[in-house]
């Protein structure tokens, strides 16, 4: 069953000269993104007059490379989320793509060029493993990337043991936290900002977009209009996995460090971040546009916690209830929205 829209206004009777346009201006407003995008302007602004160093280009600069990882999973997970499915697995194939990236550098004389293409290919082919489970076996993905979390982190520790892999050339290191000239903007910002433009047209502007909102909303109704369901979880799988692969490659380089425990606890952010930006955890609604905001409004009041010397354990209480705000808050939207445009139905004309 579909379930109610936060991004669309809801519908009018009234066919009067420029009510659509009225109409449009409305639902955008009144969307999830546009609160999203509201609180993460509030936050900065009481951020940037109440905690010291936060306003500087230094911290801006550290803030946008904490986002990449997250952000750049997101994108993917934005997608998975919408078909109703989720990938738990993120975080451990990130650490074990690491780990892969710091053992073959260390023993086998390969190019780092060529080390980061296998590293990439080897988060393909864990995304498929978790895509194999869930689509050709029929196994529920939040169970399914549970399992392969614990196996993929486990995994990591073997390839690596308690050692890591700290000798990786500097013009690479440095490449990674390198900003572009004049600015405080990380050059890797500028890769994220192209990927995510790629998944946003394929996902608002693309007819396999409209079919992941079908495949969330009902899989069978997606079905009968010739979608094909399980090849396409299962490729967004792969491209999960793929991701993840870049983004050890970058965690890698960026701390120089290739560790088992590299990345751990960050599938919570990132399904925090996805689900506060609008994306329905049942299905078949969000948009990446309320997804980036909630990324950066997670990023920002995490940066200005920990700025503000707040203790880590309060940290993943902050994030424990966004992911339930996150939850609950979107549906008390919709429905307030609703109710509301029911009594201004019912109201007499001119009152």
């Amino acid at each position: 069953m579909a379930h109610d829209s936060l991004y669309a206004a809801p519908p009018t009777t009234e066919a009067e000269p420029g009510a659509g346009r009225i109409a449009s201006l409305r639902g955008l407003l009144g969307s999830w993104d546009a609160v999203i995008v509201a609180a993460l302007v509030v936050v900065v602004l009481l951020a940037g007059l109440t905690v010291e160093n936060f306003a500087t280009g230094r911290n801006a600069q550290f803030l946008l490379l904490d986002l990449v990882p997250l952000a750049l999973i997101a994108l993917p997970m934005t997608l998975i989320v919408i078909t109703g499915e989720i990938d738990l697995s993120v975080a451990s194939m990130v650490g074990l793509s690491s780990t892969l990236m710091g053992q073959l550098w260390l023993s086998s004389g390969l190019s780092l060029e060529l080390i980061c293409v296998l590293v990439v290919l080897l988060g393909a082919v864990l995304g498929a493993v978790n895509g194999l489970f869930v689509t050709g076996f029929g196994l529920p993905s939040l169970a399914v990337t549970i399992g392969t979390l614990a196996l993929y982190r486990g995994l990591s520790f073997v390839v690596l043991g308690d050692q890591a892999v700290a000798d990786f050339p500097a013009d690479w290191t440095t490449a990674m936290v390198r900003a572009i000239p004049g600015t405080s903007v990380p050059v890797v910002i500028v890769p994220l900002l192209l990927l995510a433009v790629v998944f946003a047209v394929v996902l608002h502007a693309t007819p396999a977009g409209r079919a992941l909102y079908a495949m969330g909303n009902n899989d069978q109704a997606a079905t009968f209009t010739g979608v094909s369901v399980a090849r396409t979880k299962f490729w967004l799988f792969v491209v999960s996995g793929a991701v993840c692969g870049l983004v050890g490659i970058f965690w890698t380089l960026r701390y120089a460090s290739a560790r088992g425990d590299n990345a751990t606890g960050l599938e919570l952010t990132v399904v925090t971040a996805v689900l506060l930006g609008g994306v329905s955890i049942f299905g078949g609604r969000g948009g990446l546009l309320g997804v980036l905001a909630g990324v950066l409004l997670l990023g920002v009041l995490r940066n200005a916690l920990q700025l503000a010397d707040v203790d880590a354990n309060a940290l993943t209480i902050v994030t424990g209830t966004l992911l339930i705000a996150s939850v609950v808050l979107p549906n008390a939207v919709a429905d307030l929205r609703v109710r509301l445009h029911r009594r201004r139905q019912r109201q007499p004309a001119g009152s």
